[in-house]
């Protein structure tokens, strides 16, 4: 198979780096929340189906991250997995304290990876270096990473599908910022360039991760059988999309511009996650595990934990596209919407699952 093209990896946008009120750092509790929801899972993951023969096969153990984003979640994450590992070798009867970890924490290249290393601990029990680049490309040499664990990141796209961006095309996506609620032409798009990118994502994967190593994926998406219209993100977007045709109304921002936006989200199943592994064949799957649903923080409404979480994931998409003049009215009038309707965004369907799964041999 062909590398993924550079043209392919030309979209990238990070989550809002720094500490202030808008930063990723500040804003994503709620995967925060999936990180504690998954810990156990992680844990029996580890024990069950990591080969001890993997364990030994190097005193240093390689772990990537993928999609670490900034902010503390992706160290617990890492502190997760280390635990676990640590909990593994000694029930076999070894010795923890002589295995090395080398952490790799990898994102796109416009993340703030000096804000991410400036939180690192300074006991920590790992080596730690960061690997910018998309993960829908080669990252690491071959069989060289004996686990690679990514949180909530795989259901962003390489690209927006580019005949949804042609008007020539029958998925043109005029009016509207995304996929779930348009036409079957776009949706279809959508769904052929998230197989596609799935299939780039496992094959490289395959040639890094060492044979009887792990790939645990935590993703979010939607339960199986459910239309995309019905999807939680479906409703979110569309919101947003209805903030931004105002802002054209008004004269804000040209309606041309908000036609040629697109949001490079797909939201997937656990059908479609283990039909792409299946087509790849170069891993088993282990296990696929709904998670239990994260109950938002009491001292903020929900509403407002939509409206802050959407910020700090998609506001490098918003001001690449508009500039930043938009973007306090934009996400001013968002949370404003979010506030008249409530229930809308709670309506939707949404699940985070667990995919473990190992390299074959």
């Amino acid at each position: 198979m062909a590398e993924l093209e550079t043209s392919k990896l030309s979209e990238a946008f990070s989550m809002n780096g720094g500490d202030g009120p808008n930063s990723y750092a500040k804003n994503s509790t709620l995967q925060r929340g999936v990180v504690d929801a998954t810990k156990e899972l992680l844990s029996k993951a580890i024990a069950e189906s990591l080969d001890i023969e993997t364990l030994l096969s190097s005193k240093t153990f390689h772990i990537a991250d993928l999609g670490c984003s900034v902010g503390p979640n992706t160290f617990f994450s890492v502190e997760n997995l280390l635990e676990a590992l640590e909990f593994k070798y000694q029930n076999q009867g070894l010795n923890s304290q002589i295995l090395e970890f080398q952490v790799f924490f990898n994102d796109h290249t416009p993340n703030d990876f000096n804000m991410l290393f400036k939180s690192l601990a300074q006991n920590r029990r790992y080596y730690a270096a960061g690997v910018p680049g998309s993960f829908y490309g080669r990252l690491f040499p071959n069989a060289s990473i004996q686990m690679v664990h990514s949180s909530y990141a795989t259901h962003w796209l390489s690209r927006v599908p580019k005949e949804v961006a042609d008007r020539n095309t029958p998925a043109w996506n005029k009016g509207r910022i995304y996929y779930s609620n348009s036409t079957d032409e776009v949706v279809m798009a959508y769904e052929a360039q998230y197989a596609e990118d799935m299939e780039y994502f496992l094959h490289v994967r395959a040639q890094e991760i060492v044979h009887g190593g792990l790939m645990l994926l935590i993703i979010i998406g939607r339960p199986n059988g459910t239309p995309h219209s019905d999807s939680r993100a479906n409703i979110t977007f569309q919101i947003l999309g209805s903030c931004l045709m105002d802002l054209a109304r008004k004269g804000i921002v040209s309606e041309e511009k908000v036609d040629s936006f697109n949001v490079p989200w797909y939201c997937t199943s656990p059908q479609e996650v283990e039909a792409a592994v299946e087509r790849n064949g170069c891993f088993s799957i282990e296990s696929i595990e709904n998670l239990p649903a994260v109950k938002p923080p009491d001292n903020v409404s929900k509403t407002q934990l939509f409206a802050s979480h959407m910020r700090a994931a998609g506001e490098g998409l918003v001001k690449h596209h508009f500039g930043e003049e938009i973007l306090d009215e934009l996400f001013d009038l968002y949370q404003k919407k979010l506030e008249e309707q409530p229930s809308a965004v709670e309506s939707g369907k949404s699940i985070s699952f667990l995919v473990v799964l190992k390299r074959k041999a």
